[in-house]
């Protein structure tokens, strides 16, 4: 039934698409609203309609938040072979390199990370992950086994629009084979149990990686249980975030974008990022005209006796002046409150 509900937000054409497993057409439908560059954009998630994407204690992503260990020990895996992209759509490598070229082409020094989700255990949790990611300008994610197989139908309504991440998602069925061709591998977790290695924060790791050449993986655990240690032993450095000690708790979504937003911060001026418009700051008013509307107020509390004390006179209009001067009051703000002055005095306000 979530999922259904889920399902809701999406276009007729898309679900058609998807009932049919036409990934090439679902490609298409995502196109249409990205042949313009990548889009930013933000739409209220699963969690902020009141909806229950995570459950069953799933929201704690122990990949940045782990209260005891990395996970049973185990054999580091081998290099294995990339699950079968035919389940993801046959033009799925060309369509990543043409991102991966978009992206380079406009100033990139480096190769942006690879965001490498283990295991991950709800789709829900996978569309929030490449939200996150495409805020931030990352587009290339790769999964590692997911628990319920991939493409996954719960993952496109939880993305809000990030279907370009999702596309081109691959699936790998080891940690080693989906960071083969990465020269550098960040492990997210809060702790080093049974191994030794550099532990940097999210800030540390994205200087990092825009100083160093090669490709950078980033891996993220599976949302109940967080990264394992043969999982964190591929990884040459581990991730960890300052956190509140008495409740360290951070779901996959928010671990991902602590990281790509760190990352995003080391854009160069030709990829930086846009900010929101917002209406201009006005320059404050020159002094003339704070001083007009002081003596207004001034020539008003007089008339009004508010001065019944001669000797408290001057300091409680030097008083007044402080309080005045202290907000840096624009032209158009000064005009109004004169305004309001003369309307209280009974006058007509100037034009």
């Amino acid at each position: 039934m979530e999922t259904e509900r889920q399902l809701k937000g999406w276009t007729r054409a898309k679900k058609e698409a998807l009932a049919a497993g036409d990934w090439e057409a679902v490609r298409f439908l995502a196109r249409k609203s990205f042949d313009t560059g990548l889009r930013l954009r933000s739409a209220p998630t699963q969690d902020e309609r009141g909806g229950a994407g995570e459950r069953d204690g799933l929201a704690e992503h122990e990949g940045l938040a782990e209260p005891d260990d990395f996970g049973e020990l185990g054999e580091i895996g081998g290099f294995g072979d990339v699950i079968d992209e035919n389940m993801l759509g046959k033009d799925v490598a060309s369509d990543s390199d043409v991102l991966s070229d978009g992206l380079e082409a406009v100033g990139a020094s480096t190769p942006p990370p690879v965001i490498v989700l283990v295991r991950p255990q709800l789709g829900e949790n996978i569309g929030k992950a490449a939200r996150a990611m495409l805020n931030f300008g990352l587009t290339e994610m790769r999964l590692v086994s997911p628990r319920d197989g991939w493409p996954n139908p719960s993952a496109g309504p939880a993305a809000s629009g990030a279907d370009i991440v999702l596309q081109n998602a691959k699936v790998y069925d080891s940690v080693a084979a989906a960071t083969a061709d990465c020269a550098q591998v960040f492990a997210t977790t809060v702790r080093k149990r049974g191994v030794t290695k550099p532990v940097v924060t999210p800030e540390q790791a994205a200087t990092e990686i825009h100083a160093a050449p090669g490709r950078s993986a980033i891996l993220f655990g599976p949302e109940r249980s967080g990264l394992e240690t043969d999982d964190v032993a591929v990884a040459r450095t581990i991730i960890t975030v300052p956190i509140n000690p008495e409740f360290g708790s951070l779901n996959l979504a928010q671990a991902v974008i602590l990281v790509a937003y760190e990352w995003s911060k080391g854009l160069t001026a030709e990829r930086e990022l846009s900010q929101p418009s917002i209406n201009p700051i006005m320059p404050p008013a020159p002094q003339e005209e704070l001083d007009g509307m002081i003596g207004q107020l001034d020539a008003m509390l007089m008339g009004a006796g508010f001065f019944h004390l001669p000797d408290k006179m001057q300091s409680t209009r030097r008083t007044l002046r402080t309080l005045l001067t202290k907000p840096g009051w624009s032209s158009q703000e000064i005009r109004t409150l004169r305004g309001v002055l003369s309307s209280l005095a009974g006058k007509r306000p100037r034009p």
